[in-house]
């Protein structure tokens, strides 16, 4: 606690408002819990008139009320907390508080109605107050914050020597030990011979034929009924299919149209 105070008393103090004309009043006792009304006080015969001042030290803020020529002090309010006993609001106007001062040397507090000649003067008083404990409060609980992070043990998320990790990524499969099998061309057609003429229709795969191939020299013995003799084997097992409109008994004699059921 010593050490906060001497923090405060050694700590810069600044201006948060100043009001060149202010009004002092002398109060009667409060007659109930209901609060001060002006109305109760000699408005028209001020007991002090002068220049106010509220700054700031730490977190305390006072208000001063000093001659507006001289700059001597007449009375200061020393405002550890707003709003509380230290500043109260009459009922009957926003113009009008209740200030406690204190005596520094005796440590004696009296009671004093301030009064300002204009309402914004009024307003900016009780703002200059509100902003100073507004972030006064902030202050203390980013302090509050700062010692609970401070206290609180530290997360090691570092790699102890020797310590290893496994990552696991699914939906990977493993390639076989023979490599990628080959793809099938397209139409599960397999490639010409060599010496194929271009354009040349490929036979059908072998695993789909029922039956073999009959030899080139067994194309004499098919006989389809035809009069006229047999065709004669011809050297190009595929065939010349540039004559569509031949003699279908011809085409027919050919290889590489007999399919065989």
């Amino acid at each position: 606690m010593k050490l906060d105070k001497m923090a405060e008393d050694n700590s810069y103090e600044s201006m948060l408002c100043v009001k060149p004309e202010v009004h002092v009043y002398r109060i009667p006792p409060r007659a109930s819990n209901r609060g001060y009304r002006a109305a109760d006080w000699k408005l028209d015969e001020p007991a002090w008139s002068g220049r106010m001042k509220i700054t700031a030290k730490g977190k305390m803020a006072f208000i001063k009320l000093e001659d507006k020529n001289t700059g001597e002090l007449f009375a200061q309010a020393p405002v550890e907390q707003y709003p509380g006993c230290v500043v109260e609001s009459v009922t009957d106007s926003s113009r009008y508080f209740v200030i406690r001062i204190e005596d520094g040397n005796e440590g004696r507090h009296a009671f004093i109605g301030l009064g300002f000649a204009d309402r914004g003067d009024s307003f900016d008083f009780n703002v200059a107050l509100q902003d100073h404990f507004k972030w006064v409060k902030q202050e203390g609980e980013l302090a509050k914050q700062e010692a609970t992070q401070s206290a609180a043990p530290k997360l090691d998320l570092s790699f102890k020597e020797g310590q290893t990790i496994k990552i696991s990524i699914g939906n990977i499969k493993k390639k076989e030990a023979g490599g990628a099998k080959a793809r099938p061309m397209g139409g599960g057609l397999l490639p010409p011979p060599p010496g194929a003429k271009p354009g040349g229709v490929l036979p059908p795969p072998v695993a789909q034929q029922t039956v073999s191939a009959v030899p080139t020299n067994a194309a004499a013995l098919l006989d389809f009924g035809s009069p006229g003799p047999a065709a004669q084997p011809s050297s190009d097992l595929w065939g010349d299919f540039t004559s569509a409109g031949s003699n279908p008994s011809k085409d027919a004699a050919k290889p590489g149209w007999v399919q065989f059921s």
